[in-house]
């Protein structure tokens, strides 16, 4: 099981950060998105590579500006 941003999801290990990116409506070049997987922040050229292990904990943050 994959859990995304803390929830339960349906992703699947050995999928990647693209497709779940795609599944999310957001693409590769999507600017201010940062992705880590079991705390660890996965550079975005890394995406289209990285294979989801078995029950990774992904949190996907997007950047917002105020102050």
């Amino acid at each position: 099981m994959i859990f995304l941003n803390g929830d339960t999801s349906d992703l699947r290990a050995g999928e990647t950060l693209a497709t779940m990116l795609a599944r999310l409506g957001l693409g590769l070049d999507a600017r201010g998105i940062a992705v880590a997987v079991d705390g660890a922040v996965v550079p975005q050229g890394r995406w289209e590579d990285f294979a989801l292990p078995a029950d990774a904990r992904v949190e996907v943050l997007t950047a917002m500006q105020g102050g």
